[in-house]
């Protein structure tokens, strides 16, 4: 270890590791273990960097004075931000083929829809929920459909509430939705598009920290919380499926991410596909 740490910017202590290790589970929820040291150091050393500051000792006293704008930039340097379009697809199959036309049916009375991407980091997943309804229930079918993307990072929400992205992020999208669903970027946007306001206008973009209290009751008739519950304990897992259920009814339903599950964490939602749960009468 101390070979390591001569070799660094800044002096890293166990004791510092642990501080931030605690306090990012009392403001996430997220569990950090010992596999995670390196890339704490290598997210916070830009901090210091920011800051002008010399030592993780010095960066911890500040964040442990209540710093309100540093502790969020703590939590954006610390949280991970990994998405893409139509990311794991079959939960996209799932919901043109199967969920939206069996949730038509179910709301044909209020003829109202509620999606929350819970984890929207910067923004593809709540676009490609958006495309996706709007290919499976075009506009002029009269449905009232919003979607909540929340996230912990608020620079995420910034840069997914823009919905600008580069040429590169959206090139495993067929031609057919790139013409009908973005807008070519023009003069400083060159090489860029943007994400047409009509999708736009569906989504309500805010931060939110899932353990935190949360401004709105439902009900959601569908929840996408992909790579999130992995960062969480057992037991935040468990208070947090329990809230979801709260806020869900019997025909909602509930995507995880491909490594995530709800096995001996709640029987209130029924495993029907990979990663793909509906809720029961629990």
């Amino acid at each position: 270890m101390q070979a390591v740490e001569r070799e660094r910017e800044f002096h890293f202590t166990d004791r510092d590791f642990r501080f931030i290790c605690r306090l990012v589970g009392e403001e996430t929820g997220i569990v950090l273990t010992e596999a995670k040291r390196n890339m704490v150091y290598s997210r916070l050393a830009r901090r210091l960097r920011a800051l002008g500051m010399d030592s993780f000792r010095d960066y911890c006293r500040l964040l442990e004075s209540h710093d309100s704008d540093e502790l969020v930039n703590f939590i954006n340097a610390i949280t991970t931000n990994l998405t893409a379009f139509f990311r794991e697809p079959h939960h996209f199959e799932y919901l043109s083929s199967t969920l939206l036309p069996e949730l038509m049916r179910y709301n044909d009375a209020s003829r109202r829809l509620r999606i929350w991407s819970a984890g929207c980091s910067s923004g593809e997943e709540p676009y490609s929920i958006a495309m996706t309804v709007r290919e499976t229930i075009p506009e002029t079918a009269g449905w009232d459909v919003r979607i909540l993307a929340t996230d912990l990072d608020s620079n995420m929400v910034e840069r997914a509430r823009a919905g600008i992205y580069t040429e590169e992020r959206v090139e495993s999208l067929s031609r057919q939705r790139l013409r009908r669903w973005f807008l070519k970027g023009k003069g400083e946007y060159q090489g860029k598009v943007r994400v047409r306001p009509e999708l736009q206008s569906m989504i309500t973009f805010r931060q939110l920290n899932l353990l935190h209290d949360w401004p709105f009751s439902g009900p959601f008739d569908i929840i996408f919380c992909r790579n999130v519950v992995i960062y969480f304990s057992k037991d935040t897992q468990r208070v947090l499926i329990n809230r979801y259920a709260d806020i869900t009814h019997p025909k909602s339903a509930l995507f995880l991410g491909h490594s995530e599950s709800l096995f001996k964490v709640s029987d209130r939602f029924d495993l029907v596909g990979n990663t793909i749960y509906r809720r029961n009468g629990k």
